[in-house]
């Protein structure tokens, strides 16, 4: 074939170029089918789909919050208030500057069932009015239209509550429930609110009733934690800006919390964004990993191309002519399973739409996304190229001579200058892409350092791995000493293993162990400490009854209480929050409103540790205590001044001292604390939490809700159990997410098992002429692979295991407890995958006769 493919003299050689040459070679050898690809394609394949499924997902969510605005947000504009409803005159200026006007109002309730008055639970109430909603549908399993669901009928008010209140208080459609003061019947189940999904926390099933009768219930008391929304449809021919400068120049002071379309759930898509950066970096990751079975399939293919290399060389072929050929093949084979992956990840929205949409409360859009095709298609082919310039370089870079030799010792040699500069290239261009295409670049360089960190760590794990083989004392038994052989002899798909099987357990481990501590504080050690109830909406003429009333009671062996009510941050030393760059793990707190209170002595728990508290009988300007956190990550000093809107009025006040707080113990805290004076006269109401033992809490319960029916109790314990649930429900997620990266190791040991198949079947020809049997031989194979297997767990435990201590103590800043039972299983996963992927090649190689093989060589 060479002879007729090359030219015939070194003249005709300089007329012709070799890039016609090389695609001509390239496609000829392409002939050859796929034989020795399938891992190489596998790898890419998942890596990219990955990629682009995440990308392509995400797209389709985001697309889906963009065309779903109006019914997330309830109209075009979202005005809302805390703790007081709209004015007449308010009420009156909406109305009149608006197309239509809906209202609405959600709290916390106490839901019981009239039958059996003991059994209660926590509801999230939502009053909707007759235009509810302005957009989207409010629907119910039973069909009813809304208006007819919850209107009076015969004097009954109407009730939809979401199916689990049903089992909980052992009730039927068409039985009564007890919320404050009014007895509701039960006539439907929620099915869909169409803004419900932009509220992602809460305490207790759904109950929505007539917006007109909850002033029946006696839960609209002053101060309590009521938030009052007002959705609305601009004027015809009126721009937002205009309407909003209007809104301000005409209700001033108002207090309103203003949203539009261009945030209608700000926090569903920054959890879309960040949910699809990690798995995007996860799915790199995979590719990463599939990078090491992508060089293992292109050296593996040279290898057996040797001869001809060696033949068109010792023709004449240039150099570069061996590398432009085979370049061409690995890319046009690469290109088919990008193809691939990006028709499975174009493919995941309709898939994953069906079976995420009602979870997340909103549809999805439809449609193929190039912008995440390309970003997966171009990772692809820069993964290509930094894992194969490096063996098609050695080959056309090794003299024809060396090549014949290599066949029976390898030779060595690295790639020349050009090749190494092209590979650094590509490596700074796959880091850029992963950086610069996202959002969060500096987490995602953190990222890519780290990845990259760890592949070198594990890549000098195995050398030192090797080392220590060859250098181990000499063992009797044959079998375990050719297996430890077998770890460090030429060829041996030790490091690679080790490195790319290694990688993926490693996430395991430390998702395992993270989770685990987390669910430990939660579920085991947090309950113990934890208040058995919060109390909230305790009225101030209340709170002395129902101290008397709850330190009366049996079992019950702390109270505390506090004033509340709660207010926002809108200046920061007279510079507004959104022209600030907020660091990531304070922005919550600018995130809304939060709760605060006001107190004269220093709280027992806390430690002030920069100024003093003030004085008991304090009467001056109004100061404030800080959260340690929140200024140390702005930079704050004492004598720097916040702005904060409390009741629609802004409020500012002096930074007096900074305070450290223990949020592990779920007591009472509050970022900010007041002194006196400022929000003692402002409308509020108190939040208890109650210690007491644990067969008291429903006795209790009942007692309390029966006192005060507008006052609502929140189960600690339930709460923290339905956050366990998350908790799992997320590792899980994660855990499935990561598996990616392993099931890519896994796709490079079975093509290290396939690469090495045929030194497998020549050692165990040699062997069987030794004397050695079956039996002897194919338990020294599945000894090394048994011991492979077990060197990746043990340094993947070691690595996942620190990973691990650091994610728990220095970034979530908690206690770390090492859990064998979860090593354990991933460390019985790596050996038993290693072992079974070992059996399936030992096999095959053990099946093969000697004489043939003989008669051949």
């Amino acid at each position: 074939m060479a002879e007729a493919i090359l030219p015939a003299s070194r003249g005709a050689r300089r007329a012709s170029p070799n890039g016609p040459l090389a695609l001509r070679l390239a496609r000829r050898e392409l002939r050859g089918g796929l034989k020795g690809f399938r891992i190489f394609l596998a790898c890419l394949l998942l890596g990219v789909a990955a990629i682009a499924g995440v990308g392509s997902l995400s797209s389709a969510m985001l697309d889906g919050l963009a065309q779903n605005g109006r019914a997330l947000l309830g109209g075009e504009v979202e005005l809302r208030l805390i703790h007081r409803k709209a004015t007449d005159l308010e009420v009156a200026w909406l109305q009149d500057n608006s197309e239509r006007l809906s209202r609405t109002a959600e709290m916390r309730g106490m839901a019981r069932n009239v039958e059996a008055p003991d059994t209660r639970r926590l509801v999230e109430l939502k009053g909707v009015d007759g235009l509810y909603p302005l957009y989207g549908e409010a629907t119910n399993n039973e069909g009813i239209a809304l208006e007819a669901a919850l209107e009076r009928r015969d004097g009954v008010w109407g009730v939809l509550v979401d199916e689990g209140l049903l089992f909980r208080l052992d009730r039927e459609i068409g039985d009564r429930i007890g919320i404050g003061e009014v007895e509701y019947e039960i006539r439907g189940t929620v099915a869909r609110e169409p803004d419900r999904a932009a509220r992602a926390f809460t305490l207790g099933p759904r109950a929505m009733v007539a917006l007109d009768s909850l002033a029946e219930t006696g839960l609209e008391q002053p101060g309590a934690l009521i938030y009052y929304h007002y959705r609305l449809d601009l004027p015809a021919g009126e721009s937002l800006p205009e309407w909003r400068q209007r809104l301000g120049d005409e209700l001033p002071g108002a207090g309103w919390r203003v949203r539009d379309l261009q945030n209608a759930a700000p926090g569903l898509a920054d959890s879309v964004e960040r949910v699809a950066l990690f798995m995007t970096l996860v799915g790199l990751t995979a590719l990463l990993v599939g990078g090491v079975g992508i060089a293992n399939a292109v050296r593996a293919f040279l290898d057996e191309k040797r001869a001809t290399i060696a033949t068109l060389k010792c023709l004449g072929a240039p150099a570069f002519l061996i590398f432009q050929t085979y370049l061409l093949q690995v890319l046009a084979l690469a290109c088919l399973g990008i193809l691939a992956g990006l028709a499975l990840g174009a493919a995941v929205p309709l898939a994953a739409a069906p079976l995420l949409e009602a979870r997340m409360g909103f549809d999805f859009a439809g449609g193929v996304y190039a912008a995440p095709l390309i970003e997966a298609a171009a990772f692809g082919v820069l993964t290509t190229l930094v894992f194969s310039l490096w063996p098609l370089a050695r080959a056309q870079q090794i003299p024809a001579g060396s090549l014949f030799r290599d066949m029976i010792q390898r030779a060595s040699a690295l790639p020349p200058t050009w090749a190494l500069a092209t590979l650094a290239v590509a490596s700074a261009a796959l880091a850029a892409l992963a950086i610069l295409g996202s959002d969060e670049r500096r987490f995602a360089a953190g990222f890519v350092v780290g990845a990259v960190g760890a592949l070198i760590a594990f890549r000098l794990a195995a050398l030192g791995v090797i080392w220590l083989a060859r250098r181990l004392p000499r063992v009797r038994y044959p079998g375990l000493r050719l297996a430890i052989a077998n770890l460090h002899r030429p060829g041996a798909p030790t490091s690679n293993v080790v490195m790319s099987l290694g990688l993926g357990l490693t996430v395991l481990v430390a998702i395992a162990l993270v989770e685990g501590n987390l669910r430990s504080q939660v579920v085991e050690e947090m309950p113990e400490e934890a208040p058995g109830f919060y109390f909230i909406d305790i009225q101030p003429e209340q709170i002395e009854p129902f101290k008397e009333l709850v330190r009366g009671f049996d079992g019950v062996e702390e109270v505390e209480s506090v004033p509340m009510l709660r207010g926002r941050i809108v200046g920061v030393n007279g510079q507004r929050p959104e022209d600030m760059e907020l660091p990531e793990d304070i922005r919550w707190v600018f995130q809304g409103d939060r709760g605060l209170t006001w107190a004269r002595e220093q709280p027992a728990r806390e430690t002030v540790i920069q100024g003093e508290w003030w004085p008991a009988d304090y009467d001056g300007p109004p100061l404030v205590s800080l959260y340690e956190d929140i200024q140390e990550a702005l930079g704050l000093q004492l004598g720097d001044r916040l702005t904060i809107n409390i009741l629609g009025r802004d409020v500012e006040v002096e930074i007096a001292n900074v305070r450290t707080i223990d949020w592990s113990e779920l007591t009472i805290n509050f970022v900010m604390i007041f002194s006196p004076g400022l929000l003692e006269a402002a409308p509020q109401t108190s939040i208890a939490t109650v210690h007491l033992d644990a067969a008291q809490e429903s006795a209790l319960e009942r007692a309390v809700t029966d006192a005060f029916p507008n006052v609502s109790a929140i189960r600690v314990k339930e709460a923290l159990a339905g956050f366990a649930e998350t908790l799992r429900d997320i590792a899980t997620a994660v855990s499935a997410t990561a598996s990616v990266t392993v099931l890519a190791g896994v796709l490079v040991l079975a093509g290290a098992v396939a690469a090495g198949h045929h030194r497998r079947i020549y050692d165990s020809v040699v062997l069987k002429v030794l004397g050695a049997t079956r039996s002897t031989i194919g338990k020294a194979f599945l000894l090394e692979y048994g011991l492979m297997g077990l060197v990746t767990a043990v340094i993947a435990a070691v690595i996942g295991t620190i990973a691990g201590w650091v994610i728990v103590t220095q970034v979530m800043e908690l206690e770390f407890g090492f859990l064998p039972l979860s090593v354990a299983v991933t460390m019985a996963l790596a050996v038993g995958v290693t072992l079974l992927f070992g059996f399936a090649g030992t096999f095959r190689a053990l099946s093969v006769k000697a004489a043939p093989l003989l008669r051949n060589e």
